[in-house]
């Protein structure tokens, strides 16, 4: 009798050591983002930046940036000028871009994606090249897809890229 019960106290002390653990490992990956920003970069490109922490260590954890994008291009002839209203065409559409990244020891990620601008279709004039002049991108969305948390990050717009050629914004 006295065997069964100290072999009944050790399976319920290891019982307990386990259910510890296992709490103390579900209670530490609480994924959250602390900051995320979204800006306009060169050639009017969407750049998302952030640092996600409560990942555990060493997690490969997946991203997504998402947004809708509204590209204004213009022709510009060889003298910096956009020589006619009508050389202006507006392109609009969802743009993204995604990665992973390791989250190390320590648990957290700091990273950046960027994401371009809708192409521009070709409809400049012989002699002309086809310039990007303004670029807006709404409903901008940076998404950890591995643990299904977002963060809205509202609307950039790039206002004139292009200030040193006439007629163009």
């Amino acid at each position: 009798m006295r065997r069964q019960v100290v072999k009944l106290s050790a399976v319920l002390v290891t019982s307990l050591v386990m259910l510890a653990f296992s709490v103390t490992t579900a209670f530490a990956a609480a994924p959250h983002f602390i900051s995320a920003s979204a800006s306009i970069g060169n050639g009017g490109v969407l750049v998302v930046s952030w640092k996600e922490a409560g990942l555990g260590d060493n997690q490969l954890i997946a991203y997504t940036v998402s947004a809708d994008a509204t590209a204004t291009y213009v022709c510009v002839n060889g003298g910096n000028h956009n020589p006619s209203a009508s050389n202006k065409t507006t392109v609009s559409g969802p743009v993204s871009a995604s990665g992973s990244f390791s989250s190390g020891k320590n648990g957290n990620i700091t990273a950046s994606l960027s994401a371009a601008p809708p192409s521009a279709p070709d409809f400049c004039p012989n002699g002309q090249k086809t310039e990007l002049a303004l670029v807006t991108y709404t409903n901008i969305t940076l998404t950890d897809t591995t643990n299904n948390i977002s963060v809205d990050l509202g609307t950039r717009s790039s206002g004139c890229l292009l200030p040193n050629v006439t007629g163009a914004c």
